[in-house]
């Protein structure tokens, strides 16, 4: 028999090996192009638990629970797919849950996973004293509402430099701007007030911040970033779409 024949195959069989082997060097090459995470509604947010990134931000030495973070990022998520969220990466969250001799503001950076302000935070006069135990839509009411918001614009008003907040919650914060609740710095959020009182001083309403980091704080949430108030309410909990859809 000839060997012709199988010489003539040998390019063909050597073209086949080479191929396959470029394309195994190709793929281990570039191993991380399948470990990129997978992007959800949001653009900051991924498919990684909330449990890893709520211990990668150190929340819990920091005094905040898991179940609050849970529900800050499941509302932030269904708001990031409206569109109503311009900038996801940024989130505030007011736990409410703590007493106000507490740092029970945190403002967190999801890209990096940064707690970028953890700082005390006033709630309105007449929903309590160290804790919050009443909320309120109504004007006039002095009182904190809970639920998440939207920040938007800045302005110079009685209070100094402040930000706007647009409350996102049908009957439970959508008074707010109606209100005046805005963000604002404030003398009776300080640690001196606390130490005379027992716990922090109070506002109209609104989440007013220590005047030493005010300006800083609303400089970084302002103009779309998700503002979420927490609180263990029932009654919120129960109509909260947000939290419940």
């Amino acid at each position: 028999m000839s060997p012709m024949p199988f010489l003539k195959k040998m390019p063909i069989l050597f073209l086949v090996v080479l191929s396959s082997f470029l394309f195994v060097f190709a793929a281990k090459k570039n191993p991380s192009e399948s470990k990129r995470p997978v992007v959800s509604a949001g653009k900051s947010v991924t498919t990684e638990s909330n449990s890893v990134l709520f211990s990668e931000l150190h929340l819990s030495e920091a005094g905040m629970s898991q179940t609050v973070f849970n529900s800050a990022l499941q509302g932030l998520k269904k708001l990031d797919s409206t569109g109503i969220i311009t900038n996801d990466s940024i989130v505030t969250i007011i736990d409410f849950s703590q007493p106000s001799n507490k740092k029970r503001l945190y403002v967190l950076d999801l890209s990096s996973k940064q707690i970028l302000f953890n700082t005390l935070v006033a709630h309105g006069r007449n929903s309590g004293k160290l804790l919050t135990n009443s909320f309120s839509n109504s004007l006039s009411s002095l009182k904190s509402s809970v639920g998440f918001y939207v920040t938007g614009e800045t302005y110079m008003g009685d209070n100094g430099y402040s930000l706007r907040l647009d409350g996102l919650e049908k009957n439970i914060n959508d008074n707010a701007r109606a209100r005046s609740i805005v963000m604002h710095g404030a003398p009776y959020v300080d640690q001196s007030s606390i130490n005379a009182l027992g716990f922090l001083g109070r506002s109209w309403g609104c989440p007013a911040i220590p005047e030493s980091l005010h300006q800083a704080i609303i400089n970084t949430i302002k103009d779309g970033t998700c503002l979420f108030i927490y609180s263990l309410d029932k009654n919120y909990q129960a109509r909260s779409t947000l939290l419940n859809s």
